[in-house]
């Protein structure tokens, strides 16, 4: 058995024990180079990759972006927010849930991780939706589960940054083709919320909403919605780079929660919180930087050109390419957390896609809506155990209750992914 071999082996049992993923990417890509160079340079190969990706500018915003969606987190910023679109919302028909869903997206878009939003603001929105008459608790927790991922096509989701760092597109483009499309999965939601709604004509019962008024909750929440327009004019209005809106964010979001409304201590929780934050964002740029190695062999050693044959050997349509990526990312979405699958299947796929003549930022859509769904997509998606946890309900529940949402949006999927204008007509 040769040296290459007895690593190659090591490197199985380390995935098989559940490594880190940044070790497993990181041997694997010193493995390769290793066999197929001969030359002592492996660790030389994968620090270059790593001090080429510390020189990308842009690279400032992800660790930026979460750090203030940490300190948000920590804060009453979810209450507040749910409050006010409650208000605002919850006295329409089905509002309460249009509100939730909006909500979902809102948080999530902030702190850029689904599995907090269910942490976060399940305990608020979860009591609100149950004393709803026709949204009883298989309602609830599908809608809550689902709804968990929907804000990864806004700004500032780090999904959305990483995918333009890795595929090498405008950050902003993709910001601005996902701006429709993200819209559109929220309003799919919110029309299946209203309609369930609405086929009960009983009056609801007394919600929460009917506490605050939709002025007294705008003044409760005044100084949370300047994030949201620090970032939309930022993002959409091409007046500032993507990362200096994030380096006026997290200025905004400490002079507001630490010295206004004092709801973080600067001393006592302020340290803990910005270790979390450089704990998951050290994470994400050290796999990120191991993967461009790996990413730096597939590359030299010609894999996507094999693969592309492959599939060209298959079907040159289109469409059925388009279907059959569909399917794949479905799955890796179930299997993998979404920085990991961005890191590891975007370099292969891009390339690919292009030959079909695909736009990469079209491609970066398709990409984040599928593993988005992916979160909440049996029998492994993420967000179902966390949910399961969260609720103390058991999985096969889950499963049932996310069934109906999950066919809404693979319907929007479908419209995404096979008319490009939805995305494009922003950008191009």
């Amino acid at each position: 058995m040769t040296g290459a071999a007895w690593l190659a082996t090591g490197v199985l049992f380390m995935a098989l024990l559940e490594a880190p993923l940044f070790l497993v990417l990181a041997a694997l890509s010193a493995v390769l180079l290793w066999a197929s160079a001969g030359d002592p340079v492996v660790l030389q190969t994968i620090l270059i990759e790593m001090n080429r990706l510390a020189g990308m500018p842009v690279l400032v915003a992800l660790p930026l972006f979460t750090l203030a969606g940490c300190m948000l987190t920590a804060t009453e910023a979810p209450r507040r927010i749910t409050d006010l679109l409650a208000a605002l919302l919850g006295r329409l028909p089905g509002g309460i849930g249009v509100a939730a869903l909006a909500a979902c997206a809102l948080f999530t878009a902030l702190t850029g991780a689904s599995g907090v939003t269910i942490v976060a603001l399940g305990s608020v929105l979860y009591p609100i939706l149950r004393r709803q008459r026709r949204y009883g608790e298989h309602f609830t927790l599908g809608l809550l589960t689902t709804g968990g991922s929907l804000g990864l096509l806004f700004p500032p989701s780090l999904p959305v940054i990483l995918y333009a760092l890795v595929a090498q597109v405008d950050i902003g483009e993709v910001f601005r083709a996902a701006l429709v499309p993200g819209i559109l999965l929220v309003a799919a939601l919110s029309a299946f919320a209203v309609v369930r709604r609405l086929r009960d004509p009983r009056r609801p019962a007394a919600v929460r909403q009917s506490t605050l008024t939709p002025l007294a909750a705008l003044r409760q929440s005044v100084w949370d919605w300047p994030i949201l327009a620090i970032i939309l004019l930022g993002v959409y209005g091409g007046w500032t780079t993507i990362a200096e809106v994030s380096v006026v964010v997290v200025l905004y979001v400490f002079v507001v929660e630490c010295l206004v409304l004092r709801e973080i201590h600067w001393r006592r929780q302020l340290p803990a919180i910005m270790v979390e934050s450089a704990v998951l964002s050290g994470a994400i740029i050290v796999i990120l930087g191991t993967a461009l190695a790996l990413t730096g062999y597939l590359v030299d050693a010609q894999v996507p050109q094999r693969i592309l044959a492959v599939l060209t050997g298959l079907t040159d349509n289109r469409v059925l390419f388009l279907a059959g990526l569909n399917l794949f990312l479905l799955a890796v979405g179930c299997m993998m957390d979404i920085f990991s699958a961005i890191v590891v299947v975007v370099p292969i796929m891009v390339p690919i896609a292009l030959t079909y003549g695909i736009d990469p930022v079209h491609l970066g859509v398709i990409f984040l809506v599928n593993l988005e769904i992916g979160y909440a997509t049996p029998p492994v998606g993420i967000n179902l155990f966390i949910a399961s946890l969260k609720f103390e309900a058991p999985i096969t529940r889950l499963y049932r209750a996310s069934v109906p949402f999950l066919a809404i949006l693979l319907a929007m999927l479908l419209l995404i992914t096979y008319v490009p204008s939805l995305s494009l007509w922003l950008v191009r």
